[in-house]
C-alpha cells in the first residue's frame, strides 16, 4: 500500500523529510530519561506491594507517542505531497487494427511456451502497448466468431481484455478463418481512418464455417483493409489424442494449418504471411509489423499534481493537540 502510494505520489519540497530522522532521536532520549527516573523516597522491602499500577502507568506513554506521530505528519505536510496525473495529447492519425486471434483447442499444444495460445496473448499485449495512438480491437474464433473488444483507443481495456482469453471461450470447437476474418472487418468497415489493417493469427486449417474465407477477403479488399496473417506451428510432431476401435490412443501427428490460404488471403488484400515456429519468430513478426505499419502520431504527455498536504496538516495537529489536552488533564503532573 505504501508502496503504491509513492508511485503515484511525489514531494514539492522534499527537502523537509530528513526532518524526519528528529524523531528516532527523540524516541531515543525519551526511553534514556525515563528509565533514569528514580522514586521520591527509599523503602528497604517491596513484598507488601500488590498490583501498585494503575491504568494512568499503564498509558503514560500515550502522550509522547501522539507527539511523534503529530510531529511526523506536520513534516510530511511541510514536504508538501502531491498526486500526479499523467495526461497525453494525441497530434497526427493513427492506425485502425483488429487482433483477430484463433482460440481453438490445438492453441493449446506447448510446441511454444507455455502454449501456443498464451504466447501468442503475450506477444500480442506487447503489440497494443507499442502502438500509441492507434485504435485497436480485438476478435477471436474458432468454429465462430466473436468481437472481444471494439477498436478502441483505451489500450487498458483492450489489454485486459486479452488477458481474459481462454481456451473454451468459445464453446464450439473448429477453425473458421473465414468468420474470424468477416467479423475483424466488419469492425472496421466503418473506419475512417486512412490505414485499417487486420493481423490475423492461427494454426488450423480452415473447416469451411458460415462465411467462406473467400468472401472474407473480399469484403477486406473492398473496404481498403490490408490483413496479416500468421501461421503458428512448429516442425515438431505432437502428442494428439484420437478415438479407435480399442479407445482413446495416443499417436504422434504433425498439426499443421492451410499455409496457401494464409498467404492468399495477405498477398490480395496488400499484407503479409508470416510463419511462426517458436516464441522467439513469433515476437519478431510482431515487430516487423510494427514497422511496416508506421503511423504518424506525436503524444505529448502532461503531468498535473493535486496537493493532498492538508490531510497530514490536520491529522498533525489534532494529535498534537490531542497531547497537549492529555498532559494538561489526566496526566499532569503536580511537583
Amino acid at each position: 500500500m505504501l508502496s503504491d502510494w509513492l508511485t503515484h505520489n511525489s514531494f514539492a519540497y522534499p527537502w523537509f523529510l530528513p526532518l524526519l530522522l528528529v524523531v528516532p532521536y527523540m524516541l531515543y532520549w525519551y526511553i534514556k530519561t525515563n528509565n533514569k527516573q528514580t522514586a521520591s523516597f527509599t523503602i528497604t522491602t517491596t513484598h507488601f506491594l500488590q498490583n501498585t499500577g494503575n491504568w494512568k502507568t499503564r498509558l503514560r506513554h500515550i502522550p509522547f507517542s501522539l507527539r511523534c506521530l503529530g510531529l511526523i505528519c506536520l513534516i510530511i505536510a511541510s514536504a508538501r505531497p502531491q498526486k500526479k496525473f499523467t495526461e497525453q495529447q494525441t497530434e497526427g492519425e493513427g492506425i485502425d487494427i483488429v487482433l483477430c486471434l484463433d482460440i481453438s483447442g490445438s492453441m493449446t499444444e506447448q510446441d511454444f511456451q507455455p502454449s501456443r495460445l498464451e504466447a501468442s496473448k503475450a506477444v500480442a499485449k506487447d503489440f497494443v502497448q507499442s502502438r500509441p495512438g492507434d485504435r485497436i480491437g480485438v476478435v477471436i474464433f474458432s468454429s465462430q466468431s466473436f468481437t472481444l473488444c471494439p477498436v478502441t483507443t483505451d489500450h487498458n481495456t483492450v489489454l485486459n481484455q486479452i488477458n481474459t482469453i481462454t481456451n473454451g471461450y468459445l464453446q464450439d470447437e473448429g477453425t473458421a478463418i473465414g468468420s474470424g476474418l468477416a467479423t475483424s472487418v466488419d469492425r472496421l468497415k466503418e473506419s475512417k481512418s486512412k490505414s485499417k489493417v487486420i493481423i490475423l493469427l492461427t494454426d488450423g486449417v480452415d473447416f469451411g464455417g458460415v462465411i467462406p474465407p473467400d468472401i472474407a477477403k473480399n469484403m477486406a479488399k473492398l473496404y481498403g483493409i490490408k490483413v496479416y496473417t500468421i501461421g503458428v506451428g512448429s516442425e515438431k510432431e505432437m502428442d494428439v489424442q484420437v478415438q479407435s476401435a480399442f479407445g482413446t490412443t495416443t499417436q504422434k501427428k504433425k498439426l499443421e494449418f492451410n499455409e496457401a490460404l494464409l498467404k492468399e488471403l495477405a498477398t490480395e488484400t496488400g499484407g503479409q504471411y508470416f510463419h511462426a515456429t517458436d516464441n522467439e519468430a513469433l515476437k519478431k513478426i510482431y515487430a516487423s509489423i510494427n514497422q511496416l505499419e508506421k503511423n504518424k502520431v506525436q503524444l505529448t504527455s502532461y503531468n498535473r499534481y493535486t496537493d493532498e498536504f492538508i490531510n497530514f496538516l490536520l491529522a498533525g495537529l489534532i494529535l498534537i493537540i490531542i497531547e497537549i489536552i492529555l498532559r494538561l488533564t489526566l496526566f499532569k503532573k503536580f511537583p
